[in-house]
């Protein structure tokens, strides 16, 4: 497989994106941190070092008010390090009123410094940060030194900047911090993670069980997440709805080779008994009339199935026209009597007063009507009565189709629209594709109405056609 087809697990693709991001995040944050805290812990070091440069101010002047160096000014910055809990220790400068150095305290880079005492003695700013000729950064506060209103010196202290970064304990702790949340997150994504890509993996197995032909698979349907209970429960509804059409497929072969197999060899074997002259004459006319009636049938059915099959594949001709409704159904019902050859049933119509007039195509009403007025009369095998009513409201017109025959079982009543499905006494007693009750509802909705089963028992059935105006 090579590396552009190759896939990755859920579980793998989402936490290894997860943890780039927490990554991506969590530096972020502690690039942002870090800047913040120098800035704090700079301006924290400087406002320290201006209280200890006025306080060496003050004691640089005796009581004379001239400057007096001693050996206690570098205690005073031992005694401020250890009360303040400092881990760094300011270089000391004492300057005269002529720029002269009075003090100078030991350093790293206190030899550059007196080089720049001119230029900071000259500055504005008392506190500042200033760049050596090495590069190094270096921490400056400035302190005058005030005798009788007179400027006379000035005390400087300085501390490397790189200290600040050495020395603070938020750094510290933003690192702990930060290798916490790290850990803490990854631990969090790996876990919710894995527990969300389980029930996709649970479907992705109960999907290729299905490819295999095996429809009885097991989820949890009981699932606390609502998306993930939706995905299982629309998957098994969809298990059971192929398990249910793989079962009628497979009984549609089969009632599609025995309708078509017995015509066929009823035909086949009268046709060669007229062949043979094993009848003639009357008997042969008989035979030939059985022929073309099987005929007829067969031509039947492959109709159906022409015409099923382009409605299912939306190729769907409709002419709506202006229609008067009253007359449409007793002009149907009229024909189809005539048709049925049955004395023994009666058709009654009811219909409002007024025309209904309404926008359709009369000859997909006919198809419908004439699908249902069959059905009733194979529900009734005896003498009976079916009734069409005709109503109307604001919006619909609504025709009902009512016999008294045997009625549909409740166990049947929610799949008799169901493709090529034909109920256990049907099967037995007639012959057929079972798509008449489909082929209707698929003319109903383009048509713009709906088909449905209003109610059946023992005592009949109803069929409700609903067309809008």
């Amino acid at each position: 497989m090579n590396k552009k087809n190759r896939r990755t697990s859920l579980f793998r693709y989402w936490t290894t994106r997860y943890l780039l991001t927490l990554c991506v995040g969590l530096l972020v944050v502690g690039v942002t941190s870090s800047y913040w805290i120098q800035h704090s812990e700079t301006t924290k070091r400087l406002d320290i070092m201006k209280l200890m440069a006025a306080e060496i101010a003050e004691r640089v002047v005796d009581v004379n008010g001239q400057l007096r160096m001693a050996p206690f000014l570098f205690r005073i910055l031992d005694s401020r390090q250890k009360s303040l809990h400092l881990d760094y220790k300011p270089i000391l400068l004492v300057v005269d009123a002529k720029k002269k150095p009075l003090l100078d305290g030991p350093g790293p880079f206190s030899g550059e410094l007196r080089q720049l005492l001119p230029a900071l003695l000259e500055e504005n700013q008392d506190a500042k940060k200033i760049t050596l000729s090495r590069g190094e950064q270096v921490l400056f506060v400035k302190h005058t030194i005030q005798v009788n209103q007179q400027v006379a010196g000035w005390v400087l202290l300085f501390t490397a900047d790189k200290d600040v970064m050495r020395s603070s304990t938020q750094f510290q702790l933003l690192f702990i911090m930060l290798l916490s949340l790290g850990l803490l997150g990854w631990l969090v994504i790996y876990l919710l993670t894995k527990k969300l890509s389980q029930p996709i993996k649970d479907v992705a197995v109960a999907a290729n069980q299905i490819v295999t032909g095996n429809y009885e698979i097991h989820l949890d349907k009981e699932r606390p997440e609502q998306e993930i209970y939706e995905l299982n429960h629309s998957f098994k509804e969809m298990a059971d709805r192929l398990r249910q059409l793989e079962m009628m497929r497979t009984e549609l072969l089969a009632g599609v080779t025995h309708e078509l197999k017995t015509p066929v060899t009823s035909i086949s074997g009268l046709i060669q008994a007229v062949k043979d002259d094993i009848v003639s004459g009357e008997e042969a006319k008989e035979f030939l009339d059985i022929c073309s009636k099987e005929t007829s049938r067969l031509q039947k059915m492959v109709e159906d199935l022409l015409d099923f099959n382009s409605f299912a594949v939306g190729d769907i001709r409709i002419r709506k026209e202006q229609q008067n409704m009253n007359e449409l159904i007793v002009e149907i019902s009229h024909q189809w009597h005539i048709a049925m050859e049955r004395e023994d049933l009666t058709v009654e119509i009811g219909k409002p007063d007024h025309d209904v007039m309404a926008l359709t195509d009369p000859l997909r009403v006919q198809q419908i009507l004439y699908n249902l007025l069959n059905n009733a009369a194979q529900a009734i095998p005896a003498a009976g009565r079916i009734v069409l009513r005709l109503s109307e409201t604001e919006d619909e017109i609504r025709i009902e189709v009512q016999d008294n025959g045997c009625g549909i079982p409740s166990e049947e009543q929610s799949l008799i629209f169901e493709r090529y499905y034909r109920g256990e006494e049907k099967k037995q007693m007639l012959r057929g594709l079972g798509l008449g009750l489909s082929f209707s509802r698929m003319i109903a909705q383009a048509l713009g109405g709906y088909l449905s089963l209003k109610e059946s028992s023992q005592a009949g059935s109803t069929f409700l056609l609903v067309l809008r105006k």
